[in-house]
């Protein structure tokens, strides 16, 4: 999931400076299972920044809105008939709901509640880590389910560092177990140990965060063009 954080209710302040009237919108999916921008949240968030701007003598009005989810135009549509009311949305939701509400609602000023940090998971409880860097070639098959690319500090692709301790610690930082030690282990439970001594070929980059926008087109999934069925 994309796990994101509050940004300081200061930050905030500053941010809505000269706007009196606000909807705050959260999301129901990713951002609220790490409890930054469900409706609970939401709620939290708004009162905090109602008091903030009472105890500054500039009262604000900030209403509270909840969509199932932030990036897709469906979800956010009913929103359409009231922004007219505001000022400003506020959103709690991550970077791309953010700009999926600014580019569906072109008029109307979209601003940030959150800050985006990455994809990852709950390791316990009020702990998300990150898992994935979205680098569109998926190794995990010959690491044992271990990103090397996330959870190795140095990103290294053949094998630890020289700077791995026996305890199989990271040199950059000991609180980090190292990467490679953890996949060894994992192959080795596997029984596929072996399949690390073999030489492979580098890491194809070229599907990665490089070149401009990526993008994902399902043509089973596309809507017929009616061109398509011209003569």
């Amino acid at each position: 999931m994309i796990v994101a954080e509050q940004k300081p209710v200061a930050t905030l302040k500053e941010m809505l400076r000269g706007k009196r009237k606000i909807l705050a919108v959260g999301c129901g999916t990713c951002v609220a299972v790490c409890f930054a921008g469900g409706k609970r949240e939401v709620g939290i968030l708004a009162a905090a920044l109602r008091m903030a701007t009472e105890l500054d003598g500039a009262r604000v009005e900030i209403d509270e809105a909840i969509v199932q989810r932030q990036c897709e135009y469906e979800y956010i549509d009913p929103l359409k008939d009231k922004l007219n009311q505001y000022d400003a949305v506020l959103s709690l939701g991550c970077g791309v709901g953010v700009q999926t509400l600014a580019d569906r609602f072109q008029t109307t000023r979209i601003l940030p509640a959150l800050n985006t940090k990455f994809m990852g998971g709950p390791t316990e409880q009020g702990v998300w880590e990150e898992r994935c860097q979205g680098c569109g070639n998926c190794l995990l098959d010959v690491t044992g389910g271990i990103c090397p690319i996330t959870r190795c500090s140095k990103q290294l692709m053949n094998g630890p560092c020289g700077g791995t301790d026996t305890g199989g610690r990271c040199e950059v930082d000991k609180e980090i177990p190292c990467a490679w030690y953890m996949i060894w282990e994992r192959m080795e439970k596997l029984g596929l140990q072996d399949e690390l001594m073999e030489v492979r070929p580098p890491k194809d980059w070229s599907t990665s965060r490089d070149g401009g926008v990526r993008k994902i087109v399902r043509m089973d999934l596309r809507k017929p063009d009616p061109k398509d069925f011209q003569e």
